[in-house]
């Protein structure tokens, strides 16, 4: 049971930083990505769940066989490939993140601000915005660290020299989730998101507003011009 919880805690993680790439799409604009905004947390995270489903399949395998003296291989050769296709998942991310990242800076040199989304523009110069982008990216190669650690770890089997080394598991796998969890709380997407969601609120709240006074500004036009005409 500890091994299996081991193994999937940081899948969860990885779903949230999936999800929030897609909101940091829309704040810099859906032009300067390959794919939709909304397509990322619907492609990563059915890729992520189905990694902590054969992790947790496989673990409960091995953990059952081996608490029955059975040979616990097949549960460690799935728990295996439910780690090997998150850290795919985890690459081709970045691959797309990094992708993302280029694509922006080099149509905002072409295109300057016009190239990014007006909206947000208060959101993206914030300090609170910045500093999340660095905590997140810190936070996914953590991740990916600790996921391809566990992966070659499991590689070697539960005699394998890794398996045995506590000191590479502090470092490469308690200490990279721990860092991952604690620069994303301390800023937290839902407070470093605040600003730009707050300003939108308002804008559209204004806007709302006007249109209701120029609403109401027309009808009241189109009764005095029907009580001119009755007066004729």
């Amino acid at each position: 049971m500890q091994i299996c919880c081991l193994t999937i805690a940081p899948a969860f993680l990885a779903a949230t930083i999936y999800l929030t790439l897609s909101r940091i799409v829309i704040t810099f604009g859906p032009e300067n990505s390959r794919i939709k905004p909304l397509s990322y947390p619907r492609i990563f995270i059915p890729c992520d769940i189905l990694s902590l489903v054969l992790q947790a399949l496989g673990g409960g395998m091995a953990s059952a066989a081996s608490h029955s003296n059975k040979n616990p291989e097949t549960g460690n050769y799935i728990m295996l490939a439910g780690l090997a296709f998150q850290v795919f998942t985890l690459l081709v991310f970045m691959l797309l993140c990094t992708d993302f990242a280029i694509r922006t800076v080099i149509r905002t040199n072409r295109m300057g601000e016009s190239a990014l989304d007006l909206i947000h523009a208060t959101l993206r110069h914030s300090m609170e915005f910045r500093i999340f982008l660095i905590a997140l990216t810190i936070s996914t190669i953590c991740i990916f660290i600790r996921s391809v650690f566990r992966v070659v770890e499991l590689g070697e089997g539960w005699d394998g020299a890794l398996i045995k080394n506590q000191t590479l598991f502090i470092v490469l796998e308690g200490a990279m989730v721990v860092i991952a969890v604690l620069v994303l709380n301390a800023f937290h997407p839902g407070l470093c998101f605040r600003e730009g969601y707050v300003k939108k609120a308002k804008v559209e709240g204004h806007s709302g507003g006007r249109r209701f006074w120029q609403r109401k500004r027309r009808e009241e036009v189109i009764e005095k011009g029907s009580q001119i005409q009755d007066d004729a």
